[in-house]
């Protein structure tokens, strides 16, 4: 059932063609090396040793684009996913419209992890060189990179919409939409998640939180 309902999410868009579809981590290498797909989507629960699979496809065929995909909610699976190579993460639990993204955002060569503990899953990567990578995949606004910084600094909601030349109900509405992408159940969480975001961006690239 969720490989038709795959088929049917990606094929229904007019964007992709489906190749292949297999049902264990041996059918995914066979897949890449016959097929050469822009994106394979892995399922980590399939039989075999997924995780060691994405690695041996990364080396192979690294123009293959691998989006881990998963009902497992412990973060640890992600940092070995993407560590091993994967330039994606789903949760089982997302909407169509989360999976079609995530496709999106690795054929155009970014780094893509669920919105819901993307941030979670950032500070925990062990390898610096892919937290870089993927905290990428935590976008914010221009405005809600704005208000971050000015959190930063220890500024209030009412600071903040002075500054900003912003009513102090916007403020707060952004602060909602802030707390859901950081995975932040407060100001102070939300606050430390932004700090872990921080270091880990890119010294090559325009930093997330400048």
């Amino acid at each position: 059932m969720t490989v038709q309902g795959f088929i049917h999410v990606l094929t229904s868009s007019g964007d992709y063609n489906l190749v292949a579809t297999g049902r264990s981590s041996e059918d995914a290498v066979s897949i890449v090396a016959s097929h050469h797909p822009d994106v394979i989507v892995i399922d980590l629960a399939i039989p075999g040793n997924a995780i060691t699979t994405i690695a041996q496809i990364a080396i192979r065929h690294p123009r293959t684009k691998i989006i881990a995909f998963t009902a497992a909610p412990g973060v640890e699976y992600a940092v070995n996913a993407l560590e091993a190579g994967a330039r994606g993460y789903v949760s089982k639990t997302c909407a169509v419209e989360e999976l079609l993204e995530a496709v999106r955002a690795v054929t155009a060569g970014e780094t893509y992890v669920s919105q819901n503990f993307a941030t979670r899953v950032i500070a925990a990567l062990r390898n610096a060189s892919v937290r870089k990578i993927a905290s990428q995949a935590l976008k914010l606004s221009a405005r809600e990179d704005q208000i971050v910084r000015l959190l930063l600094h220890g500024k209030t909601n009412k600071e903040i919409a002075a500054q900003l030349a912003i009513s102090e109900k916007t403020v707060k509405h952004y602060m909602t939409i802030l707390m859901q992408k950081l995975n932040a159940r407060n100001r102070v969480e939300a606050v430390i998640a932004a700090q872990r975001l921080d270091a880990g961006a890119s010294s090559e690239a325009r930093p997330l939180l400048s």
